[in-house]
């Protein structure tokens, strides 16, 4: 370990790169791990949390840290694969500690953490040393300490009391030090918490954020999310939903619930939800987007290449233009076909899309099974792909995201394929047949 990295402060690692001493890249540091000791004994680092390639987070013990600067964290060894479970006695710092009510010591009042500060000790141990809190409402301590409230203080570890694991705890800390996160990672962030500690982070959330978020999520867990929340925000988060997981979401909740968030939502929403709720589950209807690209064949090139720019779009949805004739909203008038990207990149931008169309590629079904639109998919390599009704009406588009959350199993989102791979500059050692060497003394191995 460095000699220079005696003391660091955990959100300003959080983020950081984390690479092996060759320099490669190991992934994301995410979250640090503590155990609490006995009363008298600051709580000691046993690890950190590393978010690795294929959004799998994995332990990295303290003793393969080599080094915790400005910029980056430097780990050496074996680093094994198997993905982070958090055991009884751990405690994540980011996720638990952070925006917890504290009590200090003296009776002065409480407090909320905001950060917290790490030591190295003579022997090589990390331990809390300090904790940078917000004041709470002052109470006169025995120092007479009567400072107002917000005021910002660094204490040491054994200046504050912590009040129990069940009181309810704000998340604004944990949000905005994640806050760069993609959705999908900050899905799995919140897989890894308690029941308790997801309800709370997932609420601090913006609804937009939320609603990203939550469609990265299993469905179990996005029902005990949205199930937590009072109505009509759980309706305001269901409205930035793309309508398809909207309808997924809301088909895992009681019969009296759906129809009183339907009721809640915004009537153009609830529209387009209701409709894909009509569906049989499991047809084309069932997995569709309801609000596609469509334009008329009278529009342009250069209109055409405007919408698909749209910020809100899948790259699955902006890869194609589909034309019908009016009105253009879903069940649109007869359906034409369709404009790919590549074309629209190569024709002159006051052509008009009808002179370009692509109509070889029959639109599905709406009541097509899985297996037939993901046959008509991959034969005719389409990253999407019309659905029509008995009219020949578009009534959505289906993308292969689609498709892929309805054929992967259930448990994709968290399932681990290869749980014992193991990585870092010493990995080749280990194939021949021995075993890697436990984490942080078996507790992660």
């Amino acid at each position: 370990m460095s000699s220079n990295s005696t003391k660091v402060f955990i959100a300003r690692l959080l983020g950081l790169d984390v690479f092996d001493p060759l320099g490669d890249r190991l992934g994301r540091l995410r979250d640090v791990v503590v155990i609490s000791r006995l009363a008298t004994k600051p709580a000691q680092c046993v690890g950190v949390v590393v978010e690795v390639p294929g959004k799998r987070r994995v332990f990295v013990p303290m003793t393969r840290i080599q080094a915790m600067e400005s910029g980056q964290i430097i780990c050496t060894g074996l680093v094994n694969m198997r993905r982070f479970q958090q055991r009884g006695a751990e405690i994540m710092v980011a996720a638990e500690l952070f925006d917890r009510r504290v009590v200090f010591e003296d009776g002065s009042g409480n407090a909320v953490v905001e950060d917290i500060g790490l030591a190295r000790e003579r022997n090589g141990d990390w331990i809390i040393s300090d904790y940078y809190v917000r004041r709470g409402q002052p109470a006169g301590g025995l120092l007479g300490l009567r400072r107002g409230r917000g005021e910002k203080l660094l204490v040491p570890w054994d200046a504050i009391v912590h009040t129990a694991l069940h009181e309810p705890q704000a998340a604004s800390t944990y949000v905005a030090a994640h806050d760069e996160m993609k959705p999908a990672d900050f899905a799995d962030a919140l897989h890894e918490m308690n029941l308790k500690r997801r309800v709370e982070v997932a609420s601090e959330l913006q609804d937009e954020r939320l609603a990203d978020v939550l469609q990265e999520m299993p469905d179990d867990e996005q029902v005990q999310i949205i199930s937590a929340l009072d109505m009509e925000r759980a309706a305001d988060v269901l409205e930035e939903m793309d309508p398809d997981d909207a309808a997924d979401l809301l088909g895992e909740l009681s019969e009296d619930t759906k129809h009183a968030l339907l009721e809640l939502m915004e009537p153009e929403d609830a529209r387009d939800v209701r409709r894909l709720l009509s569906y049989p589950e499991g047809t084309a209807g069932s997995m569709m987007t309801p609000v596609p690209v469509i334009l008329s064949p009278e529009a342009t090139v250069a209109e055409a290449l405007a919408s698909v720019r749209r910020e809100e779009l899948s790259p699955a949805l902006a890869s194609t233009v589909f034309v019908t004739r009016p009105p253009l909203e879903t069940p649109t008038g007869r359906y034409l076909g369709a404009v790919h990207i590549q074309a629209l990149l190569r024709t002159p931008p006051p052509e008009s899309l009808g002179n370009i169309l692509d109509s070889d590629v029959e639109p599905i079904d709406d009541m097509a099974k899985v297996a037939e639109v993901a046959r008509t998919l991959a034969s005719y390599n389409l990253t999407s792909l019309a659905v029509v009704n008995d009219d020949g009406r578009l009534v959505g588009a289906v993308t292969v995201d689609d498709v892929l959350d309805h054929l992967l199993p259930d448990d994709w989102r968290t399932h681990d394929d290869h749980p014992d791979d193991a990585v870092g500059p010493d990995a080749a050692a280990a194939s021949d047949g021995t075993a890697p060497p436990p984490l942080n003394g078996g507790s992660h191995g």
